[in-house]
Protein backbone atom coordinates (compact mmCIF):
# COMPACT_ATOMS: atom_id res chain seq x y z
CA UNK A 1 0.00 0.00 0.00
CA UNK A 2 1.81 3.58 -1.06
CA UNK A 3 2.59 5.57 1.90
CA UNK A 4 -0.32 7.49 3.66
CA UNK A 5 1.35 10.90 5.41
CA UNK A 6 -0.07 13.91 6.64
CA UNK A 7 -0.62 16.66 3.94
CA UNK A 8 -2.42 19.17 6.32
CA UNK A 9 -3.26 19.05 10.03
CA UNK A 10 -5.60 16.42 10.46
CA UNK A 11 -5.48 14.80 7.08
CA UNK A 12 -3.20 12.13 5.25
CA UNK A 13 -2.74 11.10 1.84
CA UNK A 14 -2.38 8.29 0.36
CA UNK A 15 -3.21 4.31 0.87
CA UNK A 16 -7.11 3.96 1.96
CA UNK A 17 -7.42 7.70 2.11
CA UNK A 18 -9.99 9.85 -0.19
CA UNK A 19 -8.33 11.77 -3.04
CA UNK A 20 -7.44 15.37 -1.51
CA UNK A 21 -8.90 17.85 -3.36
CA UNK A 22 -7.12 21.12 -4.12
CA UNK A 23 -8.87 23.92 -6.02
CA UNK A 24 -6.11 26.42 -7.94
CA UNK A 25 -7.38 30.19 -7.65
CA UNK A 26 -3.83 30.58 -8.56
CA UNK A 27 -4.16 34.03 -10.21
CA UNK A 28 -8.22 34.12 -11.27
CA UNK A 29 -9.00 36.11 -8.97
CA UNK A 30 -7.76 39.60 -11.57
CA UNK A 31 -5.59 40.82 -8.48
CA UNK A 32 -8.92 41.96 -6.58
CA UNK A 33 -8.57 40.97 -2.96
CA UNK A 34 -12.42 40.36 -2.44
CA UNK A 35 -12.67 38.52 -5.31
CA UNK A 36 -10.15 36.57 -3.99
CA UNK A 37 -11.97 35.55 -0.81
CA UNK A 38 -15.09 35.04 -2.96
CA UNK A 39 -13.40 32.57 -4.19
CA UNK A 40 -12.21 30.69 -1.45
CA UNK A 41 -15.78 31.04 -0.04
CA UNK A 42 -16.67 29.45 -3.46
CA UNK A 43 -14.41 26.09 -3.18
CA UNK A 44 -15.25 25.57 0.12
CA UNK A 45 -18.83 25.48 -0.26
CA UNK A 46 -18.30 23.02 -3.56
CA UNK A 47 -16.41 20.31 -1.07
CA UNK A 48 -12.83 20.80 -2.17
CA UNK A 49 -10.05 20.46 0.69
CA UNK A 50 -7.80 23.25 -0.07
CA UNK A 51 -7.78 26.68 -1.65
CA UNK A 52 -4.35 27.31 -3.30
CA UNK A 53 -2.55 30.61 -4.89
CA UNK A 54 0.53 31.45 -6.75
CA UNK A 55 3.04 33.31 -4.70
CA UNK A 56 5.92 35.57 -6.78
CA UNK A 57 8.58 37.50 -5.13
CA UNK A 58 8.83 39.24 -9.69
CA UNK A 59 12.72 39.78 -8.74
CA UNK A 60 12.94 36.72 -7.99
CA UNK A 61 11.33 34.61 -10.33
CA UNK A 62 12.02 36.91 -13.72
CA UNK A 63 14.88 38.29 -14.88
CA UNK A 64 14.70 42.27 -15.70
CA UNK A 65 14.52 41.75 -19.26
CA UNK A 66 11.59 39.55 -18.84
CA UNK A 67 9.62 42.13 -16.76
CA UNK A 68 10.48 44.88 -18.90
CA UNK A 69 8.98 43.20 -22.40
CA UNK A 70 6.00 44.48 -23.96
CA UNK A 71 2.54 42.74 -22.72
CA UNK A 72 0.15 43.15 -25.32
CA UNK A 73 -1.94 40.22 -25.45
CA UNK A 74 -5.71 40.73 -24.65
CA UNK A 75 -5.23 39.11 -21.69
CA UNK A 76 -2.74 41.73 -19.95
CA UNK A 77 -2.98 43.88 -17.33
CA UNK A 78 -0.43 46.29 -17.96
CA UNK A 79 1.92 47.38 -21.00
CA UNK A 80 4.95 45.38 -19.69
CA UNK A 81 4.74 41.58 -18.49
CA UNK A 82 6.32 43.14 -15.21
CA UNK A 83 3.16 45.34 -15.01
CA UNK A 84 1.05 42.62 -15.67
CA UNK A 85 2.27 40.45 -13.23
CA UNK A 86 2.25 42.97 -10.29
CA UNK A 87 -1.15 43.82 -11.03
CA UNK A 88 -2.00 39.87 -10.11
CA UNK A 89 0.18 39.59 -7.20
CA UNK A 90 -1.15 40.02 -3.80
CA UNK A 91 1.30 41.44 -1.06
CA UNK A 92 2.22 39.70 2.20
CA UNK A 93 -0.12 41.60 4.01
CA UNK A 94 -2.97 41.07 1.46
CA UNK A 95 -2.01 37.29 1.64
CA UNK A 96 -2.19 37.00 5.89
CA UNK A 97 -5.79 38.44 5.10
CA UNK A 98 -6.78 35.62 2.73
CA UNK A 99 -4.97 32.69 4.85
CA UNK A 100 -7.09 34.17 8.15
CA UNK A 101 -9.85 34.65 5.85
CA UNK A 102 -9.92 30.79 5.09
CA UNK A 103 -9.07 29.50 8.58
CA UNK A 104 -12.46 30.94 9.54
CA UNK A 105 -14.59 29.64 6.94
CA UNK A 106 -13.07 25.88 7.06
CA UNK A 107 -10.57 25.43 4.81
CA UNK A 108 -6.70 24.72 4.22
CA UNK A 109 -4.96 27.50 2.49
CA UNK A 110 -1.95 27.15 0.91
CA UNK A 111 0.33 28.44 -2.56
CA UNK A 112 3.04 27.73 -5.27
CA UNK A 113 5.96 29.22 -4.58
CA UNK A 114 7.33 30.41 -7.66
CA UNK A 115 10.41 31.58 -6.68
CA UNK A 116 13.10 30.08 -3.83
CA UNK A 117 12.19 33.78 -1.98
CA UNK A 118 8.56 33.17 -1.98
CA UNK A 119 8.82 29.70 -0.73
CA UNK A 120 10.52 31.56 2.04
CA UNK A 121 7.67 33.86 2.47
CA UNK A 122 5.08 30.71 2.70
CA UNK A 123 6.97 29.21 5.43
CA UNK A 124 7.02 32.33 7.17
CA UNK A 125 3.00 31.95 6.74
CA UNK A 126 3.26 28.30 8.08
CA UNK A 127 1.13 26.81 5.07
CA UNK A 128 0.65 23.50 5.90
CA UNK A 129 2.15 22.13 2.19
CA UNK A 130 3.93 23.35 -0.41
CA UNK A 131 3.15 22.67 -3.75
CA UNK A 132 5.87 23.09 -6.84
CA UNK A 133 4.51 24.18 -9.94
CA UNK A 134 5.52 22.06 -13.05
CA UNK A 135 8.07 25.44 -13.99
CA UNK A 136 10.10 24.66 -10.90
CA UNK A 137 9.89 20.52 -10.88
CA UNK A 138 13.67 20.83 -13.05
CA UNK A 139 14.76 23.32 -10.82
CA UNK A 140 17.30 21.08 -8.12
CA UNK A 141 18.14 23.85 -5.86
CA UNK A 142 14.69 25.21 -5.29
CA UNK A 143 13.47 21.44 -4.62
CA UNK A 144 16.80 20.94 -2.11
CA UNK A 145 16.28 24.20 -0.12
CA UNK A 146 12.07 23.35 -0.15
CA UNK A 147 12.45 20.18 0.47
CA UNK A 148 14.75 20.71 4.01
CA UNK A 149 12.17 23.19 5.18
CA UNK A 150 10.83 19.63 6.00
CA UNK A 151 7.00 20.64 4.87
CA UNK A 152 5.04 17.94 3.05
CA UNK A 153 5.36 18.81 -0.77
CA UNK A 154 2.90 18.08 -3.67
CA UNK A 155 5.21 17.95 -7.00
CA UNK A 156 3.70 18.39 -10.56
CA UNK A 157 5.75 16.88 -13.24
CA UNK A 158 4.35 19.45 -16.29
CA UNK A 159 6.92 19.33 -19.03
CA UNK A 160 9.39 16.81 -17.44
CA UNK A 161 10.35 13.49 -18.65
CA UNK A 162 10.11 10.13 -16.24
CA UNK A 163 14.01 10.15 -16.01
CA UNK A 164 13.78 14.01 -14.49
CA UNK A 165 11.08 12.23 -12.19
CA UNK A 166 13.59 9.56 -10.93
CA UNK A 167 16.00 12.35 -10.28
CA UNK A 168 13.22 14.69 -8.35
CA UNK A 169 12.33 11.25 -6.25
CA UNK A 170 16.05 10.72 -5.68
CA UNK A 171 16.73 14.25 -4.66
CA UNK A 172 13.55 14.57 -2.93
CA UNK A 173 13.02 11.58 -0.69
CA UNK A 174 16.36 11.26 1.26
CA UNK A 175 15.39 14.51 2.46
CA UNK A 176 11.76 14.70 3.12
CA UNK A 177 9.98 11.35 2.93
CA UNK A 178 6.54 13.13 2.95
CA UNK A 179 5.43 14.24 -0.62
CA UNK A 180 3.91 13.12 -3.94
CA UNK A 181 3.96 13.11 -7.58
CA UNK A 182 1.34 15.02 -9.60
CA UNK A 183 0.96 13.77 -13.52
CA UNK A 184 1.01 17.04 -15.46
CA UNK A 185 0.56 18.15 -18.60
CA UNK A 186 1.56 21.82 -19.24
CA UNK A 187 -1.20 22.77 -21.83
CA UNK A 188 -3.86 25.29 -21.10
CA UNK A 189 -6.50 23.83 -22.15
CA UNK A 190 -5.41 20.38 -22.51
CA UNK A 191 -6.62 18.05 -25.32
CA UNK A 192 -7.62 14.50 -23.39
CA UNK A 193 -5.14 13.28 -26.21
CA UNK A 194 -2.16 14.56 -24.54
CA UNK A 195 -3.91 13.89 -20.75
CA UNK A 196 -1.64 10.57 -20.77
CA UNK A 197 -3.35 9.29 -17.40
CA UNK A 198 -1.14 5.99 -18.24
CA UNK A 199 1.78 8.40 -16.18
CA UNK A 200 -0.24 7.61 -13.03
CA UNK A 201 0.15 3.84 -13.58
CA UNK A 202 3.67 4.55 -14.25
CA UNK A 203 4.57 6.59 -11.58
CA UNK A 204 2.87 4.20 -9.33
CA UNK A 205 5.04 1.19 -10.38
CA UNK A 206 8.21 3.17 -10.47
CA UNK A 207 7.49 5.04 -6.93
CA UNK A 208 5.32 2.71 -5.09
CA UNK A 209 6.53 4.25 -1.29
CA UNK A 210 4.67 7.79 -2.02
CA UNK A 211 1.38 8.70 -2.80
CA UNK A 212 0.45 9.61 -6.74
CA UNK A 213 -1.79 12.17 -8.00
CA UNK A 214 -3.14 14.32 -10.55
CA UNK A 215 -2.68 17.74 -11.58
CA UNK A 216 -5.40 18.82 -14.37
CA UNK A 217 -5.56 21.20 -16.54
CA UNK A 218 -7.99 19.77 -19.62
CA UNK A 219 -11.94 21.29 -19.77
CA UNK A 220 -14.84 19.48 -18.28
CA UNK A 221 -14.64 16.88 -15.45
CA UNK A 222 -14.40 12.95 -16.53
CA UNK A 223 -10.61 12.63 -17.22
CA UNK A 224 -10.13 13.79 -13.46
CA UNK A 225 -12.84 11.86 -12.20
CA UNK A 226 -11.14 8.71 -14.03
CA UNK A 227 -7.51 9.75 -12.58
CA UNK A 228 -8.89 9.18 -9.20
CA UNK A 229 -10.60 5.77 -10.30
CA UNK A 230 -6.91 4.83 -11.92
CA UNK A 231 -5.36 5.99 -7.90
CA UNK A 232 -4.76 9.35 -7.89
CA UNK A 233 -4.60 10.15 -4.44
CA UNK A 234 -4.65 14.13 -4.86
CA UNK A 235 -6.33 16.23 -7.38
CA UNK A 236 -5.38 19.56 -8.36
CA UNK A 237 -7.94 21.57 -10.76
CA UNK A 238 -7.82 25.28 -11.79
CA UNK A 239 -11.07 27.00 -10.67
CA UNK A 240 -12.78 30.30 -11.60
CA UNK A 241 -15.89 32.53 -11.41
CA UNK A 242 -16.44 32.85 -14.94
CA UNK A 243 -14.53 31.49 -18.12
CA UNK A 244 -14.94 34.64 -20.45
CA UNK A 245 -12.43 36.43 -17.82
CA UNK A 246 -9.48 38.01 -19.28
CA UNK A 247 -6.63 35.27 -18.02
CA UNK A 248 -5.27 32.82 -19.56
CA UNK A 249 -5.84 30.27 -17.01
CA UNK A 250 -9.67 30.65 -17.12
CA UNK A 251 -10.47 28.45 -20.21
CA UNK A 252 -9.07 25.73 -18.66
CA UNK A 253 -11.08 26.45 -15.24
CA UNK A 254 -14.01 24.77 -13.32
CA UNK A 255 -16.16 26.95 -12.52
CA UNK A 256 -18.56 26.80 -9.22
CA UNK A 257 -21.29 23.63 -10.67
CA UNK A 258 -18.27 21.78 -11.98
CA UNK A 259 -15.83 21.98 -9.20
CA UNK A 260 -18.92 21.21 -7.01
CA UNK A 261 -20.35 18.28 -9.74
CA UNK A 262 -16.32 16.98 -9.69
CA UNK A 263 -15.93 16.15 -5.58
CA UNK A 264 -19.78 15.07 -5.76
CA UNK A 265 -18.70 12.60 -8.50
CA UNK A 266 -15.03 11.98 -6.92
CA UNK A 267 -16.65 10.90 -3.62
CA UNK A 268 -19.20 8.84 -5.17
CA UNK A 269 -16.56 7.15 -6.91
CA UNK A 270 -14.81 6.12 -4.14
CA UNK A 271 -17.44 4.89 -2.57
CA UNK A 272 -18.00 2.69 -5.55
CA UNK A 273 -14.45 1.70 -5.42
CA UNK A 274 -15.20 -0.48 -2.53
CA UNK A 275 -13.62 -3.87 -1.53
CA UNK A 276 -11.74 -6.50 -3.73
CA UNK A 277 -13.37 -9.00 -2.35
CA UNK A 278 -15.19 -10.55 -4.52
CA UNK A 279 -18.13 -12.37 -2.66
CA UNK A 280 -21.94 -12.56 -2.75
CA UNK A 281 -23.16 -9.34 -0.79
CA UNK A 282 -26.19 -8.42 1.45
CA UNK A 283 -27.70 -6.48 -0.90
CA UNK A 284 -27.61 -9.14 -3.38
CA UNK A 285 -29.62 -11.80 -1.17
CA UNK A 286 -32.87 -10.97 -2.31
CA UNK A 287 -31.50 -11.19 -6.41
CA UNK A 288 -29.91 -14.21 -5.12
CA UNK A 289 -33.01 -15.75 -3.74
CA UNK A 290 -35.52 -15.11 -6.58
CA UNK A 291 -33.22 -15.61 -9.35
CA UNK A 292 -30.72 -17.72 -7.89
CA UNK A 293 -30.46 -21.20 -9.64
CA UNK A 294 -29.41 -24.88 -8.23
CA UNK A 295 -29.44 -28.15 -9.63
CA UNK A 296 -32.39 -30.47 -10.07
CA UNK A 297 -33.63 -33.37 -11.57
CA UNK A 298 -33.44 -33.57 -15.33
CA UNK A 299 -35.19 -37.15 -14.90
CA UNK A 300 -36.91 -39.42 -12.14
CA UNK A 301 -33.81 -40.89 -9.70
CA UNK A 302 -34.65 -43.93 -7.83
CA UNK A 303 -33.47 -44.05 -4.23
CA UNK A 304 -29.66 -45.33 -4.18
CA UNK A 305 -29.18 -43.82 -7.52
CA UNK A 306 -25.22 -42.87 -8.32
CA UNK A 307 -25.72 -39.68 -9.90
CA UNK A 308 -24.84 -39.22 -13.81
CA UNK A 309 -23.80 -35.75 -15.10
CA UNK A 310 -27.03 -36.27 -17.64
CA UNK A 311 -29.20 -36.94 -14.43
CA UNK A 312 -29.68 -33.39 -13.86
CA UNK A 313 -29.83 -29.75 -14.13
CA UNK A 314 -30.20 -26.00 -13.65
CA UNK A 315 -33.15 -24.17 -12.61
CA UNK A 316 -34.56 -21.49 -10.95
CA UNK A 317 -35.78 -23.91 -7.82
CA UNK A 318 -37.81 -23.95 -5.32
CA UNK A 319 -36.71 -24.95 -2.12
CA UNK A 320 -33.00 -23.99 -3.18
CA UNK A 321 -30.46 -26.59 -3.49
CA UNK A 322 -27.04 -27.54 -4.61
CA UNK A 323 -25.41 -24.41 -6.10
CA UNK A 324 -24.97 -24.96 -10.27
CA UNK A 325 -21.22 -24.80 -9.68
CA UNK A 326 -21.39 -27.80 -7.67
CA UNK A 327 -23.25 -29.59 -10.21
CA UNK A 328 -19.94 -31.44 -11.23
CA UNK A 329 -19.60 -32.30 -7.20
CA UNK A 330 -22.62 -33.97 -7.63
CA UNK A 331 -21.53 -37.10 -10.10
CA UNK A 332 -20.76 -40.00 -8.64
CA UNK A 333 -22.78 -39.64 -5.52
CA UNK A 334 -25.43 -41.86 -4.39
CA UNK A 335 -29.04 -40.66 -3.78
CA UNK A 336 -30.86 -42.08 -0.62
CA UNK A 337 -34.31 -40.85 -1.31
CA UNK A 338 -36.67 -41.06 -4.32
CA UNK A 339 -36.48 -37.76 -6.55
CA UNK A 340 -39.12 -36.95 -8.83
CA UNK A 341 -38.09 -35.22 -12.05
CA UNK A 342 -37.38 -31.41 -11.72
CA UNK A 343 -36.92 -32.06 -8.23
CA UNK A 344 -34.17 -29.81 -6.72
CA UNK A 345 -31.49 -31.79 -5.62
CA UNK A 346 -31.21 -30.79 -1.83
CA UNK A 347 -28.85 -32.12 0.58
CA UNK A 348 -30.81 -33.99 2.66
CA UNK A 349 -30.93 -36.33 -0.28
CA UNK A 350 -27.33 -37.32 -0.81
CA UNK A 351 -25.62 -39.90 0.68
CA UNK A 352 -22.73 -38.67 3.44
CA UNK A 353 -23.16 -35.07 1.78
CA UNK A 354 -19.73 -33.18 3.45
CA UNK A 355 -21.05 -29.20 2.72
CA UNK A 356 -18.24 -27.20 1.76
CA UNK A 357 -16.98 -24.58 3.50
CA UNK A 358 -16.28 -21.19 1.39
CA UNK A 359 -13.51 -19.29 1.81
Amino acid sequence: MPLEFELCPGRRVGGAQPCFIIAEIGQNHQGDLAVAKQMIRMVKECGADCAKFQKSELEHKFNKKALERPYTSKHSWGKTYGEHKRHLEFSHDQYRELQKYAKEIGIYFTASGMDEMAVEFLHELDVPFFKVGSGDTNNFPYLEKTAKKGRPMVISSGMQSMDTMHKVYQLVKPINPNFCLLQCTSAYPLQPEDVNLRVITAYQSAFPDIPIGYSGHETGIAISVAAVAMGAKVLERHVTLDKTWKGNDHQASLEPNELAELVRTIRLVERAMGSPVKQLLPCEMACNEKLGKSVVAKVTIPEGTVLTLDMLTVKVGEPKGYLPEEIFDLVGKKVKINIEEDETITEDAIENHVKKVKC
